[in-house]
């Protein structure tokens, strides 16, 4: 017995020839909305090669040679939603968007999108988009960045390019996108539900109801089921209908004629008026989720039968009969000789070869970059303009300062002489974020560089990618640590595997700064003394950066934005809190802790990513950072007075460690230290640990000491769970008299924080 694929091939045979086709929404002659029936039997194309490639590449599974067979079957009517749009109008697309893919691609010369996908499909390195990484739909030619499987999380980053095409042109700044072009974004009925799609919705719809530009067509594809769930009958329309802010278009996605009517209006409205629009497409589902997908489970056969009968391609086939433009013979004609040719090139396909070793995988792991000075949109900014910012501070830029004031200092030099950078996150506008390290910076650059956003960490994080994508350098601020927690994966899951699924086509560059860290007094609450980074730790690619002091912050901060810039990286920048007003290192008043302001260099040293040592001591090297430094910094002052001398090692650049400056250092000393302000379990404490073992320095004494695996609760309770400067003076006391005492050599844990 033929399988339900075989069955829903040769049913559309059979039906066209038949003439056993579904009853028509709509009647209105092509020409009415601008269709030739050229164009017409060009759409059909279309949709039969994306039928019949999602076809094939269930047929090639069975055989091992396809790996991912989430299809598009009965959503292709999204061709016509392609033909509608412009070339340049960039779509972040749902996966079930291959119609979208191929009519797109009949918009540009030298295309082959069967060819192309079949290598998608079979994970081939010779694939043109993710360079055989994963069955991705994108093109750069097409203005397509690539999307893995997606439950909404592209939807903020679209929403983010969509605001980021007229702030350019506010900004009179050279974008990657035209002026008047608009973005494309689909997804499911199912997906629309997620919180991240719900963000996005309301951050577009939020700016919308301002008057702020914002030309998005979201695109719901809507197909009545989330996997086996059913979505609730008028539960979209019923949402997005009367939405502030949102213009709502419905159609029928059975029909090309509707579905192109009404799509050329939702652009229309999108571009004309700078407005986000909800196009909602209703459609169907076939052949169920995935290939591995046993639809039968949960849908009755009478159930599939039925939904089967309204196959978009017999829909599309009534409309090239009724109006005389095909016979039923040359119909099945094209569907046919389509099959024999997508088999033809599979067979070509499956030869070509795949990823064989880790560093093929790895090679698109980071961007390419650009040679230094060559990237566009920065000034020749002359001292007396770049002092004129600075004209509040004509008093102070002389004298030391705190860590807050030098970040800001920094950033104020860096927006001027870097006109493509974009400031956006919550209250960092005219108040100056919630510690003033932005303050003055929205007077100085104005409300379209310096940017408050509405409290929304997905969609200040999408937003930041969306702006990137349009050639911007975001720097996007998130208040507190613990914040991003709930939007990590803007982080993970979409900035960080960009150039990795473009095979280094498409990047995101961008600065994300963090205020985090515990030891914060006077503010409530683990949520504002978060001191778990670990969730960035993980994610291949990004650089990790922890200043401790001023001078340091200065630097990494010029650093960082080198690396975005040059690199295309994406740097998380994390700020101490409790160190941002810090003066004073070892009693009240002596200002150890302020450092003058360096000037900017014409001509800027290579960027330096290596660790920072305080101390020649040989007895004990202290690895630490963050807070940490600073208490170890107090600890060893203790200690040399006690004529214990110890060196103390800023780790400064988390991620990626400067794993030989820190070899070099431990291998000057007798034993070593480990200060982890952060839990001991997950902390980075541990891969110090496992560096210095295998790098066979495991015979030196090594402890550490870390924060207790527990929130941070409040008031003075909270220093019960951290590491103090106490504990390091006596932990390295004990050290120093054990290994006096004994001469065995051991690796051993500190049980907490105290």
């Amino acid at each position: 017995m033929s399988d339900r694929n075989q069955l829903l091939k040769d049913a559309f045979i059979s039906k066209v020839l038949a003439g056993d086709l579904p009853t028509l929404s709509q009647h209105q002659p092509p020409k009415s909305v601008g269709l030739t029936h050229a164009d017409l039997i060009d759409l059909f194309e279309t949709q039969v090669i994306s039928r019949h490639l999602d076809l094939h590449s269930r047929v090639m599974q069975k055989q091992g040679q396809s790996f991912y067979t989430i299809g598009s079957s009965g959503h292709e009517g999204n061709a016509a939603c392609a033909k509608a749009f412009r070339l340049d109008d960039m779509a972040f697309l749902h996966y079930r968007s291959g119609a979208f893919v191929i009519q797109r691609s009949k918009k540009a010369p030298g295309q082959t999108p069967i060819y192309d996908m079949l290598l998608s499909f079979s994970a081939s390195k010779d694939d043109p988009i993710s360079g055989g990484r994963h069955k991705v739909l994108g093109s750069k030619s097409l203005f397509i960045p690539p999307q893995t499987s997606t439950i909404a999380s592209h939807l903020p980053k679209a929403m983010g390019a969509a605001f980021s095409i007229d702030l350019a042109k506010r900004l009179a700044f050279e974008g990657e996108l035209a002026n008047d072009s608009i973005i494309v974004c689909s997804f499911g009925d199912a997906s629309q539900n997620h919180s991240t799609a719900q963000g996005a919705i309301n951050s577009a719809a939020w700016a919308s109801y301002q008057s702020i530009p914002m030309p998005i067509v979201f695109v719901c594809e809507d197909n009545g089921i989330g996997i086996s769930t059913s979505t609730p009958k008028g539960w979209v329309e019923a949402n997005y209908k009367n939405r502030a802010g949102l213009v709502y278009l419905t159609c029928d996605g059975l029909n090309l004629i509707d579905t192109y009517q009404t799509t050329l209006k939702a652009a229309h409205i999108a571009r004309t008026k700078r407005c986000p629009v909800f196009l909602h497409i209703k459609l169907i589902r076939l052949l169920g989720h995935a290939g591995s997908d046993a639809e039968f489970v949960y849908r009755k056969q009478s159930e599939i039968d039925k939904i089967e009968q309204q196959d978009p391609l017999l829909h599309s086939a009534a409309i090239l009969l009724e109006h005389n433009i095909l016979d039923a013979k040359k119909i099945v004609d094209i569907y046919q000789k389509t099959a024999q040719r997508i088999e033809n090139i599979a067979e070509r396909v499956i030869t070509k070869p795949k990823l064989t070793t880790s560093e093929e995988v790895m090679a698109s792991l980071l961007p390419a970059g650009i040679e230094a000075g060559m990237s566009k949109n920065s000034n020749n900014l002359t001292q007396e303009k770049r002092l004129s910012y600075f004209a509040h501070e004509k008093h102070n830029l002389s004298k030391k300062q705190h860590l807050a004031k030098l970040i800001n200092w920094t950033l104020m030099d860096l927006m001027a002489e870097h006109n493509d950078i974009v400031m956006l996150g919550e209250d960092i506008a005219r108040k100056g974020g919630v510690y003033n390290v932005t303050a003055k910076l929205h007077e100085r650059f104005g409300q379209n560089r310096v940017l408050n956003t509405l409290l929304d960490e997905q969609s200040i994080l999408g937003g930041a990618i969306g702006l990137a994508h349009n050639g911007f350098i975001p720097i996007p601020e998130i208040q507190f640590l613990a914040y991003v927690h709930n939007a990590e994966d803007q982080i993970r899951g979409e900035a960080a595997t960009l150039s990795f699924f473009s095979n280094q086509q498409f990047t995101n560059p961008m600065v994300i700064r963090i205020a985090g860290l515990a030891y914060q007094k006077g503010f409530g609450g683990h949520f504002h003394n978060d001191n778990s980074f670990a969730v960035f730790r993980d994610i291949p690619g990004i650089v990790l950066a922890c200043p401790s002091n001023g001078k340091d912050a200065v630097e990494m901060l010029r650093a960082s934005v080198r690396l975005a810039k040059e690199q295309q990286k994406v740097v998380v920048f994390l700020e101490p809190i409790a160190l941002y007003m810090a003066k004073d290192l070892h009693e009240e008043g002596d200002g150890l802790w302020t450092f003058a302001y360096p000037e900017p260099e014409h001509d800027a040293p290579p960027v330096n990513m290596q660790v920072s040592t305080y101390g020649k001591g040989k007895e004990v090297c202290i690895l630490t950072y963050g807070n940490g430094y600073f208490l170890s910094r107090q600890a060893e002052k203790i200690l040399a007075d006690k004529h214990i001398h110890c060196r103390v090692v800023d780790l400064r650049w988390l991620a990626p460690l400067d794993q030989q400056g820190i070899i070099d250092e431990v291998s000057q000393c007798q034993q070593v230290l480990i200060v982890d302000e952060c839990r001991k379990t997950g902390s980075i404490s541990e891969a110090l640990m496992a560096l210095l073992i295998e790098a066979k320095l495991s015979s030196k004494p090594i402890e550490r000491i870390c924060a207790q695996d527990s929130f941070i609760p409040l008031g003075s309770a909270a220093y019960e769970v951290l590491p103090s400067c106490q504990d390091i003076v006596d932990k390295v006391s004990q050290m120093i008299e054990s290994n006096g005492n004994n001469n065995q050599t051991s690796i051993t844990n500190n049980k907490g924080g105290k």
